[in-house]
């Protein structure tokens, strides 16, 4: 036996004893099931309150994904330059209003002077809405509109911002005034807005992944270490592959809710790829097409 494969062996080796011992020291840890994640079959969550229907993020898309029968909205936050944290999804207006320049540079007032649906196209490629003002809600006006909804509240200002740094207490303290902590999922792409929110909310609330809680989880999944893996979040929301990397498969789904953690995936706006994902074991649909995924479940009752 050569060199090479004695060296091979041992590495082996210690590997299995690696294994064998982190085994015996370490089990999986479930999450405490969070209220608002608290269902038996899969829920729809209108994207935006449903941005292929209505102008994303207004009145108009919430009622419309509401009388359909939706059980919740996700939704985007930002603060306005006199700290008014509102429904919103982009850094600038231009997008989807008739306005220009950064909400962070615009007062509540000043951007509800635009209209949030001139941009809006339907599904005929029509605009609709392009004479008719749209107004831009609030976060508080949603929860108090909507008091049985499901709200996912994705923070898009970045940390290291003044609206950043803002944020997470600033939201903290509405979800608890208006004792919306059993309602509510709080998220963020960035990992540190959603540890900071937690410093206040104290678990209180249903966390959903960052970027760093997603890579960690599927690197314990596709690895012999996933027993290693303890999460600090409720639930994911995914799209079904992320580059060259596929996050929909039933045995991933099942890694994570053996932990208690549900998997939602994003933004799915077909009725094939709503089956297939609800089959593979997904507890959640967040898209644009409302309509299709209400009628999709009631066809599987």
């Amino acid at each position: 036996m050569g060199k090479k494969t004695n060296i091979a062996l041992a590495i082996a080796a210690a590997s299995a004893a690696a294994w064998a011992g982190s085994k015996a020291i370490s089990k999986p840890q479930q999450r405490e099931e969070k209220q608002a994640l608290q269902y038996d079959r899969p829920i729809i969550i209108a994207h935006r309150g449903g941005a292929h229907l209505a102008p994303e993020h207004t009145v108009l898309a919430f009622e419309k994904s509401a009388q359909l029968g939706v059980d919740g909205f996700e939704i985007d936050i930002r603060l306005t330059k006199d700290e008014e944290i509102i429904v919103f999804h982009d850094a600038t207006v231009e997008r989807t209003t008739d306005g220009y320049g950064l909400v962070a540079d615009m007062t509540l007032a000043e951007i509800n002077a635009l209209n949030h649906g001139y941009h809006f196209e339907d599904l005929q490629g029509g605009n609709p809405y392009r004479d008719v003002k749209t107004d831009v809600v609030t976060l508080r006006e949603l929860l108090e509109s909507y008091p049985n909804m499901l709200v996912n509240i994705d923070i898009k200002d970045a940390p290291d911002t003044y609206e950043g740094s803002l944020m997470p207490s600033k939201l903290w303290r509405l979800i608890e005034e208006l004792s919306a902590e059993n309602r509510v999922i709080v998220t963020s792409l960035y990992g540190e807005q959603i540890d900071r929110f937690n410093l206040y909310a104290q678990n209180q609330v249903a966390l959903g992944a960052g970027e760093s809680d997603v890579r960690k989880a599927f690197t314990a999944f596709s690895s012999q270490f996933g027993h290693l893996y303890h999460p600090k979040v409720d639930v994911f929301q995914l799209p079904p592959k992320s580059g060259v990397v596929t996050l929909d498969s039933p045995k991933f789904i099942q890694f994570l809710n053996n932990l208690n953690i549900p998997v939602h995936y994003w933004t799915i706006n077909d009725e094939t790829t709503m089956n297939k994902l609800i089959h593979n074991g997904a507890k959640g649909i967040i898209t644009d097409r409302p309509d299709i995924a209400v009628e999709l479940l009631k066809t599987q009752e």
